[in-house]
């Protein structure tokens, strides 16, 4: 059927279509459009791409990488800078071509040859440098969820990376007759599942790693955080493995080991992946050092760099659960600091459901202490194959663990099978009084984090008054410095003193590796935290004890950090040139709202009237920390 504003046109434009013949025209112009719209619609098909495809670019899009992950990214698979070409002999009486003449050839070019796509499209979609990584899938899985693990291991040979797979059945008991035909037939189904989905897959069916501990590993002195691996293996032994991954397949593996007389046995999947992580660090190793009589490592071109990238855990039951979040998966683990802490907390009750959660943060703990310092791990459900993609190329955790709780209990990307990322981190201490603090390394980190240079009387004359604490990340490659600033004799004992956050700074080449999120947890857990069950961290702060305070900070109103902050803050107030930010004591709100009941928090509660202007007026009256720029500029000439 016809609009009625349609059907009035046709009937108008007919009657003057009989006496001019213009009208007529117009007449059937207009009939061929009103015909076209009773046409159904059918959208365009895409040109030659595949659902699998669409799907793979869909995921690239949802990572959203920042310019730093791009770069990080390109660094690992991209091309490497290459010497400058000397320039071309010419001969005598041989043409030479002019530049514009081999422009105006290149227009020539027929229109169905296109031009080459620009280097870093072609560095993500087509890798230059390939990398492993050592992947666990911990069965049992139906054919239609190994389907999308395969898929998700598709994804990452795109994006350059391989992947070496160990297969586990936690459900086939051990040292039963056919135990390991039974292990075989999962390996053979992994394979064929790969096979489906369009990759090339190989199966390593005999045995690749030796049972027991490397040799020299049990008389070693060399301390170490981690268990030893009950297997090991050396770069003989990796043969399959490269040979497979030089003809561009996906190597299966099955948890056998060889004993002492070369017969094959089954030994347990982390012990089978922590020997080959450590096998493949040291072959790769070995393949960087030149060979005699070389300057450089040769290495040709179908060559894959072994040192594993990433270490990915698939199971049916996703990440480590948290006490923070109620059994919701932790986002992002710092092992060094974090590890025995989440062992400690884990509710018995939740181990029918993640029977495998502490054996696989344990195995992430000793792979990691193999592995380069930038590497991750991940544990991931089968549900979230796309996620993969996410880690790879950003290398962070699917929702940021600093954001603040509440935001992330409403936030619907956290879910149960939310990955967890674990990555081997630093160390993580409060210091409590300014002859604590390592003043020379403190100096440098604030300088290289700010890029200015420090007033270092003044700043450390006011440090000895006004230091409240001090979180350190690792050998200062991050601290948060938090003061306690003196009000006004009529503010309130609610807002006084101040809680000022004086200095946050992260060393350039640690900015992207989580100590960043590592660090805004700790001083969560010490201030606008601090009273909370979730705050009870081993950080050698207050554990937990004590009562949350407003947490307020300035920050220049161009500063490119300022969007981190936004999503971190409670509010924010712009002054001039400065924006005042501050995030609420979470435990007095908390309180507050549980006493209403259904009546909820007012806009503006008791003790926070004034507290604005208080902050205002002390906050923007703080002496900067910095020598004046053309003062910097006189020392640096």
């Amino acid at each position: 059927m016809l609009p009625p504003s349609a059907r009035l046109t046709c009937r108008n434009a007919v009657a003057p279509a009989a006496h001019h013949s213009r009208f007529g025209q117009t007449f059937k112009a207009f009939y061929a459009t009103i015909r076209s719209l009773r046409q159904s619609y059918e959208p365009p098909e895409p040109d030659d791409v595949e659902p699998s495809e669409k799907d793979f670019i869909l995921s690239l899009l949802r990572a959203n990488p920042s310019l730093r992950d791009t770069k990080s990214y390109l660094a690992s698979f991209g091309p490497r800078p290459q010497p400058p070409k000397l320039p071309a002999l010419r001969l005598d009486g041989l043409p030479v071509m002019a530049e514009k003449d081999l422009a105006a050839d290149a227009e020539a070019k027929p229109p169905d040859i296109k031009p080459p796509p620009p280097p870093v499209v072609a560095s993500i979609l087509n890798p230059v440098y390939r990398r492993t990584a050592l992947v666990k899938i911990q069965a049992p899985f139906t054919d239609r969820q190994l389907e999308s693990i395969a898929r998700g291991m598709i994804y990452l040979e795109k994006l350059g990376l391989l992947s070496v797979i160990v297969v586990e059945n936690d459900q086939l008991p051990r040292g039963e007759s056919g135990e390991r035909t039974a292990l075989l037939e999962e390996t053979m189904r992994v394979v064929n599942a790969l096979e489906s989905q369009g990759a090339r897959a190989r199966p390593v069916l005999g045995s690749v790693v030796r049972l027991g501990p490397k040799p020299g590993d049990e008389t070693s002195t060399e301390p170490r955080e981690y268990p030893i691996p009950e297997a090991h293996t050396h770069p003989s032994d990796l043969i399959h493995i490269r040979s497979a991954l030089r003809a561009g397949e996906i190597p299966v593996l099955a948890p056998l080991a060889l004993d002492s007389f070369c017969r094959s046995v089954r030994v347990d999947a982390n012990d089978a992946i922590a020997a080959l992580v450590r096998g493949m660090v040291d072959a790769a190793a070995q393949d960087s050092r030149p060979a005699l009589g070389e300057d450089s490592p040769s290495l040709s071109p179908d060559e894959v760099d072994l040192t594993p990238l990433r270490l990915m855990i698939i199971t049916r039951e996703g990440g480590v659960p948290s006490y923070a979040r109620q059994g919701m998966p932790h986002l992002l683990i710092n092992l060094t600091s974090e590890y025995q802490h989440i062992r400690d907390t884990f509710d018995p009750r939740w181990k029918p459901a993640h029977p495998t959660a502490l054996s696989n943060l344990n195995l992430a703990r000793t792979c990691l202490a193999f592995m380069p310092p930038s590497s991750s791990a991940v544990m991931v459900s089968h549900r979230s194959p796309s996620s993969l993609i996410g880690n790879l190329i950003t290398n962070k955790p699917a929702v940021s663990s600093s954001l603040p709780h509440a935001l992330l209990q409403g936030n619907r990307k956290l879910t149960a099978h939310t990955p967890t990322l674990l990555r081997r981190g630093l160390p993580i201490r409060v210091v409590r009084t300014a002859s604590e603090i390592d003043k020379d390394k403190m100096k440098t980190l604030l300088e290289h984090s700010f890029r200015r240079e420090l007033e270092e009387d003044a700043f450390w004359e006011r440090m000895e008054h006004d230091l409240d604490f001090v979180i350190v990340a690792g050998d200062y490659a991050g601290a948060a410095i938090v003061t306690r600033e003196p009000c006004p004799p009529s503010t309130s004992e609610a807002n006084a003193p101040i809680t000022y956050l004086d200095k946050f700074a992260v060393l350039p080449e640690h900015q992207g590796d989580g100590t960043v999120d590592f660090l805004w947890v700790a001083l969560h857990d010490e201030t606008y935290g601090l009273g909370l069950p979730f705050s009870a961290n081993p950080n050698g702060g207050k554990e937990g004890k004590g009562e949350g305070r407003d947490l307020v900070w300035r920050s220049r109103a161009d500063n490119p950090v300022n969007k981190w902050y936004f999503e971190r803050s409670t509010g924010h107030l712009r002054q001039g040139d400065w924006v005042l930010f501050w995030c609420d004591a979470e435990v007095r709100l908390k309180t507050e709202e549980g006493r209403r009941a259904n009546a909820g928090l007012s806009y503006l509660e008791d003790w926070e009237v004034g507290r604005l202007s208080t902050w205002c007026d002390v906050v923007m009256r703080i002496p900067s920390s910095w020598k004046p720029k053309m003062q910097q500029l006189t020392n640096r000439a």
